[in-house]
């Protein structure tokens, strides 16, 4: 079928200006006039596409955020053969996963702390005699396994980190369909799960996700896209390492109320006529970015401080950890675009209420999750 040119050009000759539905190469909501002739299709005009993934991550989890935590459990050689143990459990208030930790069977417990309630975990610790079976100290737990009973039945991950005395750290990342690990002592110091775990946090950290999500309904060109990612990644980069190594501290609780708070500024503009935003969001969304990129860094900060870092390893388990947010983010951004350039192509029709359907949405669950988190510091 024949298409006119000019302002309608992606139009079929013949049909209405816009016949109870709005296409989707249109500036921002599609609630602003259409885009000139040749205007490249871009994410800020793929609310559709966005409407999906939305779904799709409340067809995935309920209205709360980053409660896919992992567990921790940590040996440090306090004397030869003699480990402090520390297991660290998630919790959502009175919910309590059922997970055991397995230790080798030659080690025994020999005194038992009172368990610690803590805010969105459960901390226990015991001390344990673990001498090597062959009397070789350098050697102790190598080729021996450790395990977490019930892993398996969960969605969680356990960071296994085990300290020797003589300086050698060992860190392994149990999952549900890998619950147990078998310690190779040559492998000391190695960092590489915590970039596993810096994926996970920002691929189940819906609260991140849609504030990225959000940023995208600002953005007009690919310049600008390069513009808003870069100021995110910078701005959360420089205040995940402040926190991570205790230059700068702040509570995990009011950091991740503001968060939830600052998806709902996003949405809020988001629903305003262009005209009538903030000129800050139109024409500088880097700088919104950068700015909320600084408080989001704490939040991944509060998750990684749940975790700990090697302590002869620092620097490159938090290089790592912050490599995996990086790299979860583009995950989503790149999700996000092959799905805007597939609509785009199809050229579908829809309403506009459909398009600013993810948008109440987002703002009502950001909503939900400002209270809830309010209510915690509260209460």
């Amino acid at each position: 079928m024949p298409r006119i040119k000019g302002p309608a050009a992606t139009e079929p000759v013949g049909t209405p200006a816009h016949p109870g539905g709005a296409r989707v190469r249109q500036r921002g909501l599609c609630c602003a006039a259409t885009e000139p002739a040749g205007t490249p299709a871009h994410p800020a005009c793929g609310a559709l596409v966005l409407a999906t993934v939305f779904l799709g991550l409340l067809a995935a989890v309920p209205a709360f955020a980053h409660e896919v935590r992992p567990g921790y459990l940590e040996l440090n050689e306090a004397d030869p053969g003699a480990f402090d143990v520390v297991w660290k459990q998630p919790r959502r208030g009175a919910l309590l996963l059922l997970l055991d930790p397995i230790l080798p069977d030659h080690c025994a417990e020999v005194a038992r702390q009172p368990p610690e309630n803590l805010a969105g975990a459960l901390v226990e610790r015991w001390t344990v005699e673990c001498e090597s079976p062959d009397g070789n100290q350098e050697r102790t737990f190598h080729g021996e396994t450790f395990a977490i009973q019930g892993l398996e039945r969960t969605l969680t991950d356990v960071l296994l980190r085990i300290s020797f005395a003589n300086g050698d750290s060992l860190t392994q990342l149990l999952r549900p369909e890998a619950p147990s690990a078998t310690v190779d002592r040559e492998a000391a110091g190695n960092a590489l799960p915590y970039f596993r775990l810096g994926v996970e946090h920002l691929v189940f950290g819906f609260d991140h996700i849609l504030f990225v999500i959000g940023l995208l309904f600002y953005v007009r060109s690919p310049w600008r896209l390069v513009g808003v990612i870069t100021s995110f990644t910078l701005a959360h980069s420089i205040t995940l390492a402040l926190s991570s190594l205790d230059v700068v501290k702040l509570s995990s609780a009011p950091v991740e109320a503001v968060i939830a708070l600052s998806i709902l500024f996003l949405a809020v503009e988001l629903l305003r006529p262009e005209e009538q935003r903030s000129p800050i969001t139109t024409k500088s969304p880097w700088l919104i970015a950068f700015a909320f990129g600084l408080l989001h860094g704490f939040g991944f900060a509060g998750a990684l401080a749940e975790i700990g870092l090697p302590q002869r390893a620092i620097a490159m388990a938090l290089f790592l950890f912050n490599v995996g947010v990086e790299v979860g983010q583009l995950l989503v951004v790149a999700v996000v675009l092959a799905l805007v350039a597939v609509v785009n192509r199809i050229g579908i029709v829809v309403p506009e209420l459909i398009l600013r359907t993810p948008v109440y949405a987002t703002g009502i669950i950001a909503a939900f999750w400002f209270v809830e988190r309010v209510a915690r510091i509260v209460v």
